[in-house]
């Protein structure tokens, strides 16, 4: 009995001290700054999803919301958010990126305008200054607008706006902009005494995709080991999104904690708006609206042939 009470403390000791597996680390960067479109990831990390899946995540807010994919393209971060026009466009460029998630499974962007703009239809824009901030892809959703009404891209000038979408409208530097998330822009006009007018674009000739979806470098699905850490990483998204719905509140607190200046009117706002239009299930791929959209683009000449999806989306 002394011999195997022995054995068993030696195991037990032995087993105490192997160390446990250094978790796996994932840079993620974000398509902007840290908002409540981003909720179902904060939630995740606070709720330590993420760990629980073997991974050390670690969220970045770009300087420049065009740089997020190409970053990952480059192998400087391992996974960005982007959006699934732009993965389009990148895809056609040759560029080694491919979905592996959606975190926002409807669109967000719209046009916007001050309510008292006296733009009261998109053909009201002809001669009209129209802000953008993330290139490649707003002009050719706008074009798509533009064109249901007799109009071009010809026919308004376009300017860089950056991050500045709201400022620059209400400030009068542009008439209208292109890529206002309707659930943060029109709150952030309307705090501001400024409301605004959308015109959203699935009612105005673009057909409908995923707002934000995740992009990851094509090499990684290719090894066995870095698509599990993958499939991981989205597992936990899922995670983050299924506490989020079921406890919306508590989902509130731990993100407008998470961060100095998160807690505010805009933020309570946009939260409210967006939970509705997060991806219930982050790993499904829905082929024909991918299909859909790059016809789309094809036919707007933003890109010259329609890929073969699974080349650039995945379902893992």
């Amino acid at each position: 009995m002394k011999t195997v009470q022995t054995l068993t403390a030696v195991l037990l000791t032995l087993t105490l001290a192997v160390p446990a597996p250094a978790a796996e680390r994932l840079t993620v960067m974000l398509d902007w700054f840290v908002n409540p479109d981003h909720g179902p990831l904060i939630v995740a990390q606070e709720k330590n999803f993420f760990a629980s899946h073997g991974l050390q995540v670690e969220l970045i807010a770009p300087a420049d919301p065009n740089n997020p994919p190409k970053m990952v393209a480059a192998g400087q971060a391992d996974i960005a958010v982007s959006y699934q026009p732009q993965l389009h466009i990148f895809a056609a460029q040759g560029l080694p990126l491919v979905r592996i998630g959606t975190l926002v499974a409807t669109p967000l962007n719209s046009l916007v305008v001050l309510a008292d703009s006296g733009i009261r239809t998109v053909a009201d824009l002809k001669n009209k200054r129209i802000g953008f901030s993330v290139g490649g892809f707003e002009d050719a959703l706008l074009k798509g607008m533009l064109r249901r009404h007799g109009l071009g891209l010809g026919d308004v000038e376009l300017v860089q706006v950056n991050f500045s979408l709201s400022p620059s409208l209400i400030a009068g530097k542009v008439d209208a902009v292109i890529g206002a998330f309707r659930n943060f822009e029109l709150n952030q006009m309307d705090i501001a005494g400024h409301p605004g007018r959308a015109f959203y674009i699935e009612e105005e000739g673009v057909p409908p995709y995923d707002e934000l979806i995740f992009v990851a470098h094509k090499e990684k699905l290719g090894d066995k080991n870095q698509r599990e850490i993958l499939r991981r990483f989205i597992k936990a998204v899922e995670q983050g999104v299924q506490f989020l719905i079921n406890h919306p509140e508590e989902s509130w607190r731990l993100f407008h904690n998470s961060g100095d200046g998160l807690n505010n009117e805009l933020n309570r706002r946009a939260w409210r708006d967006t939970i509705p239009r997060f991806a219930l299930r982050p790993a499904a791929l829905d082929r024909a609206r991918y299909e859909n959209f790059a016809e789309f683009l094809r036919g707007m000449g933003v890109v010259e042939t329609v890929m073969k999806i699974e080349n650039h989306a995945v379902e893992l």
